[in-house]
């Protein structure tokens, strides 16, 4: 049966607490200013537009490349402080990706994590990892993948939360919704997660996150081989680089913390 106290909070979400990594930091969708924007700061200003004008908090506590023993060690006590309306939780897709990971053993860690921020916010909104099938070098982690999102939704089953399910989405199979690096979304994929996650918490949105994409041009077979060496120079060279001298990402990167939703529309409006 479905809690209808938290029907209600999440009809009047005055505050948004941002919980992840680089998909939640969101790279792949930079600003004017080379900061990133991406699908969580997209997603609350569809959430401040629900609000009076100044009635609403937002804060992004999502750093690139974090593991999910970072991301509860470093982001969920300042979540669990701000005590929010709503947390969006996205971890634990970086551990997948590791070697040897058990994904059994990543849900037990996860749904600590989920235990403590139910306790204390309005609502708590996890997400799904993407379908990877047509995505070089993690289609091979697609069953890893899967059995970590049944836990996934088995937790959020447990605790009553809604879940923002990315293997769903097809609009993300596309190239076109990704960035050149083909492991980060672009910006009209962050787009179209940000209004998946509106339609998750029973918002009217302003487009469909399933619409169409325009036709690209037909590229011959140089063409896409071209493309593959420029990737695996530019992009998964360096990426094999970081994990055999055990670097991150994200070793000297801040999180973006308190934004205001006029301050984020000023971004997504000049690059535009």
């Amino acid at each position: 049966m479905a809690d209808d106290s938290k029907s209600d909070s999440r009809a009047v979400i005055g505050s948004y607490v941002a919980v992840g990594d680089s998909f939640t930091e969101g790279v792949g969708d930079p600003g004017p200013d080379g900061a990133f924007v991406g699908w969580a700061d997209r997603f609350a200003v569809l959430l401040a537009d629900r609000r009076p004008e100044g009635d609403f908090q937002y804060t992004n506590l999502a750093v690139r490349g974090k593991l999910l023993d970072q991301i509860v060690a470093n982001q969920l006590p300042r979540a669990v402080d701000m005590a929010p309306d709503l947390v969006s939780f996205c971890a634990g897709g970086n551990d997948i990706l590791r070697p040897g990971t058990d994904p059994d053993e990543v849900a037990e860690r996860f749904e600590r994590a989920i235990a403590q921020l139910t306790a204390v916010a309005g609502t708590v909104m996890v997400t799904t990892g993407f379908d990877t099938r047509r995505m070089p070098v993690l289609k091979h982690l697609r069953g890893k993948i899967a059995t970590y999102n049944g836990h996934v939704r088995a937790v959020a089953d447990r605790y009553g939360c809604p879940v923002l399910d990315l293997w769903s989405l097809r609009s993300v199979q596309d190239r076109q919704a990704w960035d050149a690096d083909r492991l980060h979304l672009s910006p009209e994929g962050h787009t179209r997660v940000a209004l998946r996650a509106g339609q998750v918490l029973g918002f009217d949105v302003p487009a469909d996150p399933e619409q169409e994409w325009p036709p690209l041009p037909v590229r011959g077979t140089l063409d896409i081989r071209r493309d593959d060496v420029h990737w695996a120079r530019e992009f998964l060279v360096p990426w094999i680089g970081r994990r055999l001298r055990g670097e991150s990402s994200g070793d000297h990167v801040t999180a973006k913390g308190a934004l205001s939703p006029e301050d984020i529309r000023m971004r997504i409006g000049s690059v535009a």
